[in-house]
């Protein structure tokens, strides 16, 4: 829009596009509520006041507020593809989401990124994709693809990515690593992801300009690297619970520095109760000023991401907006995405492209052959074992005196068949009389197998095919399967379909006696992760984190 066609429109001098009358407006930079009417044209906040449009819509009292930022998502963990996940998440109030597509990247290389950002097109949600800046997440990582610096400053240039995505490898920021180093400036944007760093070594991470972290477990992490320039992203994922700690312990002088984000979500929580809009309401109830809340799922977001003019009802503002029954959005009536209405009253107002079938992202499980005999190890006092700590992302390492109550863990090698499978054993999951196979294993997306029995264990792995996905067998005997054919990662189906595949492989791993407060898959797709501290199992075997070195 030209400044004469605003300025017009903004005096009234010219009918606006759109008025959404009778709302009361959530103003977050004072935190207090505005009665009014607010002019859209094209797709542009023109004012907040007495105006008309060529179209009305009547708020009846209801909230107005800023459409909701994610600030850090991998969309590949909703097991559906960016086109259906904005389906689901836009009449959960989400109009932007900060992507990191990691996931895909660590599978299918620069082919599996550009899937996501093709299939994210022509919906009415913003997804500003960052490039992934460890692919493998660690150097000693058996992944799909690789992204080397040099790769790193082209795709920056040739496609349209925001930003440098989560620097996983903190230990290389802090080594100096030179290929770590080149990533880290090529890009303005550069996102954290630093559990545990404090003190010196934070000073060295965070001052090399990497403005945020998501890793935060503590209120104590959090204030640290927020007093060291980072934003922190409070995230409320379903494995995360330290969620409502730190969000208690936001105050009138750090609030400005906080954000929401969730990471990795499961799809049917996303459906009951929103990505953003939980954060929002879980964070207000356990005390966390509710203006506060939504300056976190709003502008504190686009401040950090340094999206200009996004993130509050004002005039030159986007039009991204949420209308909900109360100041705190348990309830959405509508939400609109650039001036222009995408959800009203439970009904979608927008279509979504079909899945665009590539070869590069299909039949992505390769596995060399395997015996049953090498899914297993021998039981050792001296040697450690992973304890899974509940509500939480990382583990400890353990030594027990008995394999009593301990579960078979395997990590195969899945992108080129190199025969490579880790061993070990997991205390605290607690699967009994049968085996969990997945491909979903963060961040390389190795095949990962738990379970009591060799046999059981080999059945589950064969059962996942070339497209992968999850498979649960118990005495034999297939119980259950989700296949996801988009790089072993993502279904190519609809949610709702994806929902009630994922309820009857969770119905059929409550058979098997797992232990009832984890989540039984996305805790596996975890305890492959090698950069979450104590103890991680790769494909090459089990690593150290703390000490960053294979036992």
């Amino acid at each position: 829009m030209n400044k004469e066609k605003f300025i017009d429109i903004a005096l009234s001098n010219e009918i606006a596009d759109l008025v959404i009358k009778n709302a009361k407006i959530v103003d977050v930079f004072n935190g207090r509520i505005i009665e009014g009417t607010v002019a859209i044209s094209e797709d542009i906040i023109i004012g907040i006041g007495n105006y008309e449009g060529k179209a009305e819509y009547d708020a009846n009292g209801a909230y107005l507020m800023p459409g909701f930022i994610d600030s850090h998502v991998h969309i590949e963990s909703s097991m559906v593809t960016p086109a259906e996940y904005a389906r689901v998440v836009i009449p959960k109030g989400v109009t932007t989401a900060i992507c990191d597509p990691h996931e895909i990247a660590n599978v299918c290389g620069i082919d599996g990124v550009k899937f996501m950002m093709d299939n994210a097109r022509n919906v009415p949600l913003d997804f500003k994709f960052m490039l992934p800046s460890c692919v493998p997440a660690a150097p000693f990582e058996d992944a799909g693809a690789v992204f080397t610096a040099a790769d790193t400053k082209e795709y920056l240039e040739k496609y349209d990515f925001l930003g440098l995505a989560e620097m996983m490898n903190y230990p290389g920021v802090l080594f100096k690593d030179g290929e770590v180093m080149t990533k880290i400036s090529a890009s303005n944007i550069v996102d954290g992801h630093a559990p545990g760093v404090s003190g010196k070594e934070l000073s060295a991470y965070a001052g090399l300009g990497i403005c945020s972290d998501h890793e935060c477990t503590t209120p104590e992490e959090m204030e640290e690297k927020i007093s060291a320039g980072m934003y922190a992203l409070l995230r409320c994922g379903r494995m995360s619970r330290e969620f409502t700690q730190m969000a208690s312990k936001v105050n009138k002088y750090n609030a400005s520095r906080v954000t929401f984000c969730t990471d990795d979500r499961n799809l049917s929580d996303i459906i009951e109760s929103g990505t953003i809009q939980n954060c929002i309401v879980t964070a207000n109830s356990v005390g966390m000023d509710i203006y506060d809340a939504i300056r976190a799922a709003s502008l504190n977001a686009a401040q950090c991401y340094k999206l200009d003019k996004l993130g509050a009802i004002a005039p030159g503002y986007k039009a991204d907006l949420v209308l909900a029954t109360d100041i705190c959005p348990k309830e959405i009536i509508a939400v609109w995405k650039s001036g222009v209405i995408a959800y009203d009253n439970a009904e979608l107002k927008f279509k979504t492209p079909e899945v665009n079938k590539t070869s590069a992202i299909y039949e992505s499980v390769n596995i060399a052959p395997f015996s049953k005999e090498e899914l297993i190890c021998e039981f050792s006092q001296d040697k450690p074992v992973i304890s899974i700590e509940e509500g939480s992302l990382q583990t400890r390492k353990i030594y027990r005196n008995t394999k009593e109550g301990l579960s078979h863990l395997a990590v195969i090698e899945r992108h080129k068949k190199t025969g490579k499978i880790g061993t070990c054993y997991v205390d605290n999951y607690g699967i009994k009389n049968g085996a969990i196979a997945s491909c979903i294993g963060h961040d390389s997306h190795n095949v990962t197998v738990v379970g009591d029995s060799a046999d059981d264990m080999a059945i589950a792995v064969n059962h996942l095919g070339k497209n992968g996905g999850i498979a649960v067998v118990s005495n034999g005997k297939l119980l259950a399967k989700l296949e996801l054919p988009v790089a072993g990662l993502m279904s190519d189906k609809s949610a709702n379909d994806v929902v009630a595949e994922h309820n009857a492989i969770d119905e059929a791993a409550k058979a098997l006696d797992i232990n009832p407060n984890l989540d039984p898959f996305m805790t596996l797709a975890f305890l492959s992760l090698p950069v979450i501290p104590e103890l991680r199992l790769t494909a090459r075997g089990l690593f150290d984190v703390t000490n960053f070195d294979f036992i």
